[in-house]
């Protein structure tokens, strides 16, 4: 018997786009572990990680249209390190881009939830 492969997804079961990336990885009979990232934001070194594998840089997975984002002051062409970005991030875990896919030593933003096919 073949073990299945597991499919790791931070996300927010209450945005379709969240839960129709799940849908798809469910219809490709993945494990999936689901880690719900407002609730148990990832640390600085796994979303650090998340980055690497993206190919992208903090601010690449910024939710800039948040409110939030507006009434931290804050502005993607602020002058800050990779660092400074995680730190906020992982401080404001609603401003992570949702949701992200990680199989393997690959990960990928689905969004739209197909973008999820290019690494399975």
């Amino acid at each position: 018997m073949t073990s299945k492969t597991t499919a790791i997804i931070y996300h927010n079961p209450r945005c379709s786009k969240s839960r129709n990336t799940k849908a798809i990885l469910e219809e490709n009979t993945f494990d999936i572990t689901e880690i719900r990232y407002l609730e148990t934001p990832p640390t600085k070194e796994k979303l650090e990680e998340l980055c690497k594998l993206m190919n992208v840089r903090p601010v690449e997975i910024i939710r800039s249209g948040e409110s939030l984002f507006k009434d931290l002051g804050l502005n993607i062409k602020d002058d800050r390190t990779d660092d400074e970005w995680l730190t906020i991030l992982v401080d404001n875990p609603k401003l992570i881009e949702r949701p992200i896919v990680q199989i393997g030593n690959k990960a990928v933003i689905g969004r739209p939830p197909e973008n999820i096919l290019k690494i399975i």
